[in-house]
C-alpha cells in the first residue's frame, strides 16, 4: 500500500480540497492558542515566535510555487509543537526538565537539545523533497544535500542567538543563548540537529517516487 493510495502525499491537490492539511492546521491552531494564554515569560515567548511565524508565513505564500506532501507538512507539524510548546514554558523551564531535575537531579536544560535533534530529524524529509522536486538532485547529493542545509540552518540559528544577546545586553545570553555553563553548547546543540538529520536518511531510504512525482512507500513494504 502506498500513501498516496490513502491520499495522504498528494503534492497536487488544491488547498480546499486537502483535508489532511486543513485538519493539521486547524490543530495546531488550536495548539499554539492554548500556549499562548499565560507563558511563563511573555517577552521571550515573542521572540521565540517570531521565526516561527516568519517560516509559517513562508510556507502560506509559497504553496502556490511549491506544495510539500502532507508527510513533509506533518513533520513540519510535530516539530512546531515542540517549539510551541518550549515558548510557553521557556526552555529552560519545561515541565520535562523539571522532572529531570527533580528525579535524576540534572543540572541544566535537556529539552532544548530534543528540539534541536527534533529539527534535523523532522525537517530531513522536506529538505530532499523541495531538493529533488525543485533544484533536481539525484543521486548521493540528494541524500547528503539536506544534512548540509541543516548544519547551516543551524549555525544561522546559533548566529542570531549570539545577536540576540549582544542586543539584549549583560543579561542577553541567559535570555537568548542559554549556554548554562556549558561552553561547547553551541556546538552540541548544531551536533545533535546532524545527528538527527544522519537519522532520518532512513526515512526516504524506505521510499521510492511514484509517477506523479509523490513520495510513496517501496512495493517491497507492506
Amino acid at each position: 500500500m502506498t500513501f498516496n493510495q490513502l491520499k495522504w502525499t498528494s503534492t497536487r491537490n488544491p488547498f480546499t480540497r486537502n483535508r489532511p492539511l486543513q485538519l493539521m492546521i486547524f490543530l495546531f491552531i488550536i495548539f499554539f492558542g492554548l500556549m499562548a494564554i499565560s507563558p511563563t515569560n511573555r517577552p521571550q515567548w515573542l521572540v521565540y515566535n517570531f521565526l516561527l511565524i516568519v517560516v509559517i508565513l513562508t510556507l502560506i505564500f509559497t504553496y502556490k510555487w511549491f506544495r510539500f506532501s502532507n508527510f513533509s507538512y506533518l513533520l513540519m507539524l510535530i516539530f512546531f509543537c515542540l517549539h510551541t510548546y518550549a515558548a510557553h514554558y521557556t526552555y529552560e523551564g519545561t515541565p520535562l526538565d523539571q522532572w529531570l531535575q527533580t528525579n535524576f537531579h540534572t543540572n541544566r536544560s535537556y529539552y532544548d537539545r530534543i528540539v534541536h535533534f527534533a529539527f534535523g530529524f523532522f525537517f530531513y524529509f522536506p529538505f530532499i523533497e523541495i531538493l529533488k522536486l525543485k533544484v533536481k538532485l539525484r543521486g548521493i547529493w540528494l541524500y547528503m544535500m539536506p544534512i548540509l542545509v541543516i548544519l547551516a540552518l543551524s549555525a544561522l540559528f546559533e548566529i542570531l542567538e549570539m545577536l540576540g544577546a549582544l542586543v539584549a545586553g549583560p543579561e542577553g545570553e541567559e535570555k537568548f543563548i542559554g549556554m548554562q555553563g556549558d561552553i561547547y553548547d553551541t556546538q552540541k546543540d548544531m551536533a545533535v540537529g546532524f545527528l538527527g538529520g544522519i537519522i532520518s536518511i532512513g526515512i526516504p531510504l524506505l521510499m521510492n517516487w511514484n509517477r506523479d512525482n509523490t513520495f510513496a512507500i517501496s512495493d517491497e513494504t507492506h
